[in-house]
């Protein structure tokens, strides 16, 4: 075992990991990185399935992202943003706030996909105008509910109690107030002494829905489903119940497009739209979780226009957020920083004088540190080039072509996909939907099968994830799902 693993062994602590069971092997310590490959000390090669947990967009050892950072190293790594201003992180909000409006702007991009194209823009009272930065996407998510919280009670009176409604196996992050907005009792249940309350409202699970009668098929479970929208009567139920109470819902917060913790479920053609349709009637604002989603994860079946494709989830159904957020693919995957967006409607209920304090009281250190900005802009800059698109429309279809190879494995109930993010759910038997209990660690053992073949991914329970950064060549995606076959046939056959 060489030092370093040792190392880790004596003094790390791993999140989301039992402990017990690290302990009981050697772990792969990753020594470099080019590209979709990555390497560990004992020179093993390994494809990154998972773009290192969802937050790398293109490749490891970028030379343009690696060449604007030494920029800024030879100005200034970091100062105060409480105070002061910076060059990169006043141009990057600039550019988000751009990208963001186009959410609006690029509704002539009529995408490739079977539902009926996205309805005329409402441009104008939403439009998002202001970035607060802070580090990750728990603290984007903190910083939208402070927000609306706040806005709630300024807007509506000072003695409410606003609350928020949250999809079922939701998961916003692991700071209190994120914690407090999700639902997946095995992450959540142990704090719950700690959290405020939140409501929830089923999540559109078409592979698990209670109201879908179709039988299983081999294919997405969105294609074949039965069912008459009852999981959106169940959004209009408990808007309209919570209005009779006397307390309107503040907000409604959603991952956009596909739950990510909750097992990669996707929301079906046209859910998205009709829900938050439902959520500003009753005068909700809208929070957007676009962690995960954001940066081209999901819209290559747009048309390219203007040399570029939309880069978040919210656009493909037209809908207008109070609160975008975001990080994870921010920087491209090389600095831990975030970003929430919002309105100028929002903005202006925390200004006056200093004497009445509606300052917002609420920030960090690290708030718009000048490596993660410049990242941030070199990505984007790739991100919004034609090449970028062209080659995001390619891995995806590349990746869907690879993965028809699996419907074939008894042990594969369902396939996933909403542009570059894809979930395999692992069941006994795809004719019964039959689960295999988490204390099987059917997900773990096949990752773990698949880390022996040269591919590494993370499972969420039983659902495999494969996210692989745009750089990502067809051999390589075949390599992925290859791997995943071999390994899903090898442990649990």
């Amino acid at each position: 075992m060489n030092r370093f693993a040792q190392l880790d062994r004596k003094f790390v602590w791993h999140p989301f990991t039992q402990m017990r069971d690290w302990l009981k092997r050697e772990p792969i310590v990753i020594s470099s990185g080019n590209g979709a490959v990555l390497r560990d000390f004992h020179g093993r090669e390994y494809l990154d399935a998972n773009s290192s947990i969802w937050t790398n967009l293109h490749g490891h050892n970028h030379p343009k992202i690696n060449a604007a950072i030494s920029r800024q190293l030879n100005k200034i790594a970091h100062n105060s943003a409480l105070g002061f201003a910076n060059e990169p992180a006043s141009l990057l909000a600039q550019k988000l706030v751009e990208s963001a409006d186009e959410i609006y702007d690029l509704r002539s991009a009529i995408y490739e996909l079977k539902d009926k194209p996205p309805r005329k823009p409402k441009i104008g009272k939403r439009k998002l105008e202001k970035v607060f930065f802070s580090d990750d996407g728990s603290t984007a998510m903190e910083v939208a509910l402070k927000l609306a919280y706040e806005f709630t009670r300024r807007t509506r009176g000072q003695k409410l109690q606003p609350k928020f409604l949250s999809l079922d196996g939701a998961y916003h992050g692991d700071t209190i107030g994120a914690v407090s907005a999700g639902h997946i009792d095995l992450f959540h249940k142990a704090y719950a002494g700690l959290l405020f309350k939140t409501d929830k409202v089923m999540s559109p699970y078409c592979y698990r829905c209670p109201f879908n009668r179709a039988k299983p098929e081999r294919a997405d479970a969105r294609e074949y489903r039965k069912c008459h929208w009852e999981c959106v009567g169940l959004v209009k139920k408990k808007f309209s119940a919570q209005k009779k109470r006397g307390n309107p819902y503040a907000a409604f917060v959603f991952e956009p497009l596909m739950q990510g913790s909750a097992g990669m479920i996707p929301q079906p053609a046209g859910w998205l739209r009709q829900v938050t349709d439902i959520a500003r009637g009753h005068g909700a604002l809208l929070i957007a979780d676009e962690v995960m989603t954001g940066f081209g994860r999901v819209n290559s079946k747009f048309k390219i226009l203007n040399s570029k494709l939309p880069l978040f989830a919210c656009q493909r159904e037209d809908v207008q957020p109070d609160f975008l957020c975001l990080a994870k693919g921010l920087t491209g995957g090389y600095l831990p920083m975030a970003a929430t967006l919002t309105t100028q409607k929002v903005f202006d209920v925390f200004l006056g004088e200093y004497s009445e304090f509606k300052t917002f009281f609420h920030g960090h250190s690290f708030t718009g540190n000048q490596l993660g900005a410049s990242a941030a802009l070199a990505s984007l800059d790739i991100l919004q080039s034609k090449q970028s698109s062209v080659a995001r429309k390619k891995l995806e279809q590349a990746l869907s072509d690879e993965l028809k190879s699996l419907w074939p494995l008894p042990n594969v109930g369902d396939i996933r996909q909403v542009g570059l993010v894809t979930g395999i759910e692992l069941v006994k038997d795809w004719r019964t939907r039959e689960p295999f209990e988490l204390r099987e660690r059917a997900g773990i053992r096949v990752c773990e099968a698949m880390a022996r073949r040269g591919v590494l991914t993370r499972p969420i329970g039983n659902v495999i994830v494969l996210m692989p950064p745009y750089c990502t060549t067809a051999e390589q995606t075949a390599k992925m799902v290859s791997a995943l076959s071999d390994s899903i046939q090898n442990v649990l056959s």
